[in-house]
């Protein structure tokens, strides 16, 4: 199984290199991380907000070192059913979760999130918090 990571996760491992969400990494023995293109588009829009050359360096080196998923056919099938079945019940979430959810689901990987309060109401998606997982056992 692998891990789709979201993009407070990403952030949380270009800034901590030696942090807790890249102690757990380790810990699963370097698991295959794979990361959504709709995640990549946030960072890119973070570099782009802040004019950081050194946050560029640091995302661009972390993003050379996982695989980016590309938003295919089978997501897009997942992110209309959690889109409707979220309306109904009136407990939508934020857009870009919506697709980094659906595509999550539909590469059936865990998305570790720092932010699992809001994926908690997708049905069916697996979820981790690597930030609180690695300070549980401290």
């Amino acid at each position: 199984m692998g891990f789709m990571l979201d993009t407070n996760i990403v952030s949380d491992m270009v800034r901590n290199p030696d942090g807790p969400a890249m102690e757990r990494w380790k810990q699963t023995g370097y698991a295959d991380l794979h990361i959504s293109a709709i995640v990549v588009s946030e960072l890119y829009f973070g570099i782009q907000k802040r004019e950081s050359e050194r946050l560029r360096r640091g995302v661009e080196t972390f993003l050379n070192n996982v695989e980016i998923a590309a938003f295919e056919g089978h997501a897009a099938h997942h992110y209309a059913s959690i889109r409707n079945a979220l309306a109904k019940a009136g407990e939508m979430i934020g857009p870009n979760d919506l697709f980094i959810a659906a595509h999550a689901l539909s590469l059936d990987m865990v998305l570790v999130t720092n932010n699992s309060r809001e994926f908690a109401r997708v049905s069916g998606l697996k979820l981790e918090n690597w930030l609180e997982i690695a300070t549980e056992g401290q």
